[in-house]
């Protein structure tokens, strides 16, 4: 089934959309939740909340990607799913720590990323990059994928990937310096 009919069953308030969401959309959701939680149980939980918020948001808004539009609410989701299940460890993930000298000291991440001129700068960054590195960096840095299953996806080596997402961070580092963002 298409998007669009999707989306004008959730607009017609017709349940079946629901089910025809989790068949086209529930694996990719359940791996980008996991990748960022860690957990199956929550990954599952947070799906349904995600099915959830578009049911209810779904009146105000007619995404034209659904995908798009489900992958933000399950990230989003996830990602106060991670920081809840970590408060008490105030601990950072691998992908957070990889981007901390990148995070101006005293914003949260959260901050950051709801800057407009952070997002134009990152935008145009990642514009300028290959193909390949752009989807290495939002695979790494949006989805929280493993380097292990980013290197497996484009048939190279862990040691490349890891090499490629270091110099594109030295390098947006560098721009975001000229920017005066940092």
């Amino acid at each position: 089934m298409q998007d669009k009919d999707i989306v004008d069953l959730y607009w017609s308030r017709n349940e079946d959309a629901i089910r025809h969401t989790d068949e086209k959309y529930g694996r990719m959701l359940l791996s980008l939740s996991f990748s960022l939680t860690s957990s199956h149980s929550d990954s599952e939980e947070i799906v349904n909340d995600t099915y959830l918020k578009a049911w209810n948001s779904m009146p105000q808004d007619r995404p034209d990607m659904l995908g798009a539009y489900l992958s933000k609410i399950t990230r989003a989701l996830s990602v106060d799913r991670y920081r809840r299940n970590t408060a008490e460890k105030r601990g950072a993930g691998a992908v957070t720590q990889e981007l901390s000298d990148l995070i101006p000291s005293g914003f949260s991440m959260d901050d950051v990323i709801d800057a407009d001129h952070l997002k134009n700068t990152l935008n145009s960054f990642l514009h300028a990059q290959s193909r390949e590195k752009r989807v290495m960096f939002v695979k790494r840095y949006y989805m929280g994928e493993t380097v292990e299953s980013i290197a497996a996806e484009f048939g190279a080596g862990e040691s490349k990937v890891k090499m490629t997402l270091s110099r594109m961070r030295a390098s947006l580092y560098e721009l975001l310096k000229k920017e005066g963002l940092l």
